[in-house]
Parts: C-alpha cells; sequence; structure tokens
C-alpha cells in the first residue's frame, strides 16, 4: 500500500505539472491579490506562478470572523495583529486582528507568522481584488448568505453541496456526506489525473474576468 502511495503521488505531481503549466498561460491577469479563509487561496496562487499579494496564506479563519475581515478588508489590514502564546489551544501561531482571530497553521514561530503577514499587507491590489470564502471552519448557512450579500465585484463560495440561494457559489463535488468541504488542495481520488478537488472550479477564466 505505501509503495502503491508513493507511485500515485509521483504520478499526480508529474500530471500536475502540465496542468499548471496550461494554466499559467491561459492566465493573462497576474496582478491579483486572493483573499482566502483557508489554505486554498495559496495553493491556487503557487499553482498559478503568481506572487503572493495577500496575507491570506497558509493560514485559516473560522466563518464569522472571515466575514468580518472581508467586510471591512482596509480597516482589518491596516490594524495591528496581537499574539497568543504559543501553546494556546494549538500547537502553531495565532493572532488577534481587532475582533478576529488568525491560525497561522504552516508557520513555525510567530516572527515569522508576524513579516510574512506584514509583508504581504503591502502588496494587497485594492484594484484588482479577488475574495474565495470556502464552506469549512464552522461555516453557517447565515454567514454563507451574509457573504452573498457583501458588495464585491469578484467573490466566489465553494460549497459542499448545491445552495440554489447563494448567488454566488460554486458546488465541489466529493463532499456530499460530510458536512462541509474537506480539503480540496487534495487529488481527486480513483485515478492518477493531477487534478484536484480545487480543479471543478476554472480559477483562469475568473481571474481574466469571465464569468463562471
Amino acid at each position: 500500500m505505501k509503495i502503491l502511495a508513493q507511485i500515485s503521488k509521483w504520478g499526480n505531481t508529474k500530471r500536475r505539472k502540465k496542468i499548471n503549466q496550461k494554466n499559467r498561460l491561459r492566465l493573462l491577469n497576474k496582478n491579483f491579490s486572493l483573499i482566502a479563509n483557508t489554505c486554498n487561496g495559496g495553493v491556487v496562487c503557487h499553482d498559478l506562478g503568481v506572487r503572493f499579494n495577500s496575507p491570506f496564506v497558509n493560514l485559516w479563519i473560522y466563518s464569522k470572523d472571515y466575514i468580518k475581515i472581508v467586510k471591512n478588508l482596509r480597516e482589518y489590514l491596516s490594524s495591528e495583529l496581537v499574539f497568543y502564546p504559543i501553546g494556546w489551544g494549538v500547537n502553531y501561531p495565532v493572532a488577534r486582528l481587532l475582533d478576529a482571530d488568525i491560525y497561522f497553521m504552516h508557520y513555525g514561530s510567530i516572527n515569522d507568522a508576524k513579516d510574512k503577514w506584514y509583508e504581504r499587507c503591502e502588496r494587497v491590489n485594492y484594484n484588482n481584488l479577488f475574495v474565495l470564502f470556502t464552506e469549512m471552519n464552522g461555516c453557517t448557512v447565515k454567514e454563507m448568505e451574509d457573504f452573498d450579500r457583501l458588495e464585491i465585484s469578484n467573490k466566489i463560495l465553494l460549497t459542499h453541496i448545491e445552495y440554489p440561494e447563494i448567488k454566488n457559489s460554486f458546488y465541489i463535488k466529493g463532499f456530499e456526506n460530510k458536512i462541509e468541504c474537506g480539503i480540496l488542495s487534495n487529488w481527486l481520488p480513483h485515478k492518477i489525473s493531477g487534478k484536484r478537488y480545487l480543479d471543478q472550479f476554472d480559477w483562469v477564466k475568473w481571474f481574466n474576468g469571465d464569468t463562471f
């Protein structure tokens, strides 16, 4: 089983490189900022080979806090992070941003998390902004409805089932028996394709300004 898993990972990684190359050639809009409540934003930008023009990379945020942040993005991103001591419930950095908590799960130290956050805050392009919300981390229907009502031009909500009442939503197949989306950066199961769950949504089309 271990050998089969290694072969699968190698095959997916090899095919992924070709997918990324094609998508990078399709991408016309390269100076955008992608705001996200999970690691999905960072994965998408990494695959497309664009600079992280947003501090929302390698971290996660509870849905209720994320809605508050994107509703008043400039205010939050101009505010100071206040870090809790390491070990506050988790073994990675966690910070308070006004009245919201940021969980820096893929950072090894507070200094690393802090430096990357402020560095990337300076890069945010408010004139070329895209907002991604994934139905995870305690997301409720109310929060999805709140997100749908936000006056943001480029926004998308990825969901684990269809929500016809949510205009700016896109259903990701494969998590129907769950209560929310799973890890969307995982490879699609059953065959070696190099594709992730995330690939069900056409990111390049979205960033290029086409309708989804």
